[in-house]
């Protein structure tokens, strides 16, 4: 089958997202077209090289010279961004953490033959407000970029909480790093490390940032990390701790919390959203929700706008330091989350590509 992939190259999410899937097509020797998305090529945050880059450079030379409308393609992108195709037939993978899609968003999908979401949560909300068209598909393991390190960090037996994610209230960076330092701050048996640096930021707001978090507050077992730039460091970053911190009040999927409890960290999961994609309770500890809160917060997400209007699930603060104390048992009782694991063989990209072409034959 002929078909093209439209998709961004770069060392974001979206990025890593497109190479994991990249490979997959490449194990299975297709050459799709590649047009791609903003016309920049980044893949410094990888090892690429070999026959996998030379198949990369082929398949990007084809594209404009080859691709046809009537060629059936895959996007993977933004809804704010994606009524744009270069397919009379699309099948478009998007993501959507909030709960009021706006008339612009419903029409989008509509206007795409297929679109993916990585939560049934969402698939589910797109169809209560009549867009049919839409089904569910996991993501994968990335073995290429994420593996256990099987190495002791630290000299003594602290249990070290990481923290993931770009800032943002969506997240609930903020109300996890107050609660916990209100909890644990400044016992030497428990530490918190937080790689939340969003580099679409300046280096001054973002320390602004984590200075307005502490509210000045000097705590030596809380650590922030810059921007880490290369995925053998990110994986470094996410083996050294052992639990990790997903309490997201929206997220498609969570990509640095899913590796990390696929590693064998123990999770902490707000059961909600794109976490309950795959987080369970046997690899998580599950906190339910306690309500919901508008997401608008002034920099990210705009109230009255033609894309991302609605909530986020919020969580009561004592439910989630009940949550981390559980976490603490259970790495208490072994180091390596068993159940997480499994994640690894349960998602993989193979599925996720062999989906991708079924719904492209379909359209």
């Amino acid at each position: 089958m002929d078909f093209t992939l439209n998709l961004p190259l770069n060392g974001v999410s979206f990025g890593q997202v497109s190479i994991a899937l990249l490979r997959e097509f490449y194990k299975k020797e297709l050459s799709p077209l590649i047009l791609p998305i903003s016309g920049n090529v980044d893949l410094s945050t990888q090892d690429i090289s070999g026959d996998f880059k030379m198949w990369i450079d082929s398949c990007l030379s084809q594209g404009i010279k080859k691709h046809s409308r009537k060629t059936p393609t895959f996007k993977l992108w933004h809804l704010n961004g994606s009524l744009e195709s270069f397919s009379n037939n699309q099948v478009l993978l998007s993501f959507y953490e909030l709960d009021q899609p706006t008339e612009e968003e419903v029409n989008i999908v509509k206007n795409n033959s297929k679109v993916l979401f990585t939560s049934q949560e969402t698939v589910d909300c797109f169809r209560n407000y009549g867009a049919e068209n839409v089904d569910m598909i996991n993501l994968g393991f990335d073995h290429s970029n994420f593996s256990r390190i099987d190495k002791k960090y630290f000299s003594d037996d602290r249990i070290v909480f990481n923290i993931v994610g770009k800032f943002e209230k969506r997240k609930h960076h903020y109300k996890m790093i107050s609660s916990w330092a209100k909890r644990f701050g400044n016992n030497n048996k428990y530490f918190l490390q937080c790689a939340i640096y969003n580099n679409f930021l300046s280096a001054e707001d973002n320390q602004k940032i984590v200075n307005q978090i502490l509210s000045g507050q000097k705590l030596f077992n809380i650590n922030f990390y810059g921007f880490l730039q290369k995925n053998s460091l990110y994986n470094d970053f996410l083996n050294s701790g052992d639990v990790v911190l997903s309490m997201s009040g929206g997220e498609g999927w969570g990509l640095p919390e899913f590796h990390s409890t696929a590693i064998g960290k123990h999770c902490v999961a707000l059961n909600a959203s794109g976490y309950k994609s795959w987080a369970n309770e046997d690899n998580a500890v599950l906190v339910s929700p306690s309500s919901k809160t508008p997401v608008y917060d002034g920099m990210f997400f705009h109230e009255n706008q033609p894309y991302n209007q609605g909530n986020i699930y919020d969580f009561d603060e004592s439910a989630f330091i009940k949550g981390c104390e559980d976490a603490i048992q259970r790495v208490e009782q072994n180091r390596v989350n068993e159940a997480g694991l499994k994640l690894q063989k349960e998602f993989t990209y193979e599925k996720t590509v062999e989906q991708i072409l079924n719904h492209l034959e379909s359209v």
